[in-house]
């Protein structure tokens, strides 16, 4: 783990899931079978309205961390969220797993030649996604701390 956290520290990770998020996004839009894009597709807008609780989260996170701040309930609620949307990343997961292994049952059909290098590369940024987020979660607990609301009623002053 100490060798994850010294090759990824927590400003690459950001940047990092900030660029395979925009990545997904386009490629949620492409159809493997068809080497087309599809945006009339009202299901594929649901993966980047989601994504946009994960950008939030990485701009509160790089917020508190550079501004040296404690968690706060939004925080928590955002992150409780995208724990569910983190749900939703390991369905799109397998959803490619699926779709790859499918190669086979329609060999005799005309399937692009991009179908196993794009659906490769959409599995292993489903799969960089899935680890940079549980190290977006390791470095607010690490780096930001605990949600610990009792504390936080203690340090509020109400005259500033």
């Amino acid at each position: 783990m100490n060798s994850i956290l010294r090759w990824m520290p927590w400003k690459r990770c950001v940047y990092v899931s900030m660029f395979v998020l925009g990545a997904l996004i386009v490629l949620s839009f492409y159809g493997l079978y068809t080497n087309k894009f599809y945006f009339l597709k009202p299901d594929n807008y649901i993966f980047p309205l989601l994504t946009v609780a994960h950008f939030t989260f990485l701009y509160v996170l790089w917020f508190k961390i550079t501004q040296d701040e404690v968690t706060d309930p939004q925080m928590r609620n955002l992150e409780y969220a995208l724990y569910i949307i983190f749900l939703l990343y390991v369905f799109k997961f397998f959803e490619s797993i699926y779709i790859l292994m499918s190669y086979t049952m329609y060999e005799n059909h005309i399937i692009p030649k991009t179908f196993l290098p794009i659906g490769v590369l959409i599995l292993s940024l489903h799969l960089l996604l899935l680890g940079l987020t549980l190290l977006a979660f390791h470095y607010r607990k690490s780096l930001i701390g605990n949600y610990r609301f009792d504390d936080i009623n203690r340090q509020i002053d109400s005259w500033e």
